[in-house]
């Protein structure tokens, strides 16, 4: 008998768990498809046209276009767009990484690419290295407000937190819309709050929001990169809180547009020149 009654706890527990465990899991699902299904057209693929030079021991290379996708955010209803510095204009990460090699890049397209297929002229109207933050406009005011995750309704995270990440898939995966849930690893409180992301992250890219359970943006994918001695560098994925990306956000200013840029004046020295050429 004493055998039985050491046993039942045992078994209790066990069955308990397997009844619980599916709930849980359920509950997850439930709550990260709630937020994929509200904020999943406010992020974007960036189409990004880059021209680079490399050089080495004083020699430099001609000048070679690249080609590449970054995932965005949309983070205002007038398209103001942010994404990981990195991903669209990486020299200088590429710089902290091997101080041994220069590399200069110029970014000479950029395109706001929605699920639609409509492709929107983009320009980077700010940039901040440290952040590893670059924010864009529309070269042109959208038809109609855009879908945007709003950055004012944050929360901190904590250690082990579990957050819904949402990315937009490459070419071969049709630029699916995605969601991976991620856990936070660490809580980094200087010399500024960020977070570490656990390292089995699945599909999630820089440029990603991540979002609490009950929908809370916790901030945004990018890379940090701390340079050493010798011209390396550590370099990692982290969190960015969504206050940080606010700030910035405030100062970006508006997109000049190709037309304006055509209508700008030009500089006395060119209007002097055409006077005396009349």
């Amino acid at each position: 008998m004493r055998l039985k009654s050491n046993l039942l706890p045992t078994i209790a527990l066990l069955l308990l768990g397997t009844l619980t465990a599916p709930v849980h899991a359920d509950e997850l699902a439930d709550k990260g498809r709630a937020i994929f299904a509200k904020n999943q057209h406010a992020v974007v693929t960036v189409g990004i046209v880059l021209k680079v030079t490399y050089a080495s021991s004083g020699q430099s290379s001609a000048p070679q276009e690249a080609k590449q996708e970054a995932t965005g955010t949309v983070i205002d209803p007038s398209g103001l767009t942010v994404l990981a510095l990195s991903a669209c204009d990486p020299a200088d990460m590429y710089q902290r990484m091997d101080a041994r090699y220069k590399i200069e890049t110029e970014v000479s397209d950029i395109k706001i690419m929605l699920a639609d297929g409509t492709e929107i002229p983009a320009e980077i109207v700010l940039r901040d290295k440290d952040l590893d933050l670059a924010y864009l406009r529309p070269k042109t005011k959208p038809a109609s407000p855009m879908t945007a995750v709003d950055f004012t309704k944050a929360a901190p995270a904590q250690v082990l937190d579990e957050v819904v990440a949402l990315n937009r898939l490459g070419t071969a995966a049709s630029r699916a819309y995605s969601a991976s849930v991620e856990r936070i690893a660490a809580v980094v409180q200087k010399p500024r709050t960020f977070y570490i992301p656990d390292s089995t992250m699945s599909a999630t890219t820089m440029g990603s929001p991540a979002f609490l359970m009950n929908g809370d943006v916790v901030g945004l994918f990018v890379m940090r990169a701390v340079s050493s001695t010798g011209g390396r560098a550590n370099l990692t994925a982290i969190i960015l809180p969504a206050d940080d990306v606010l700030k910035g956000a405030k100062q970006a200013p508006e997109a000049k547009g190709d037309a304006e840029k055509k209508d700008e004046p030009k500089p006395a020295a060119d209007k002097k020149d055409a006077s005396e050429k009349k």
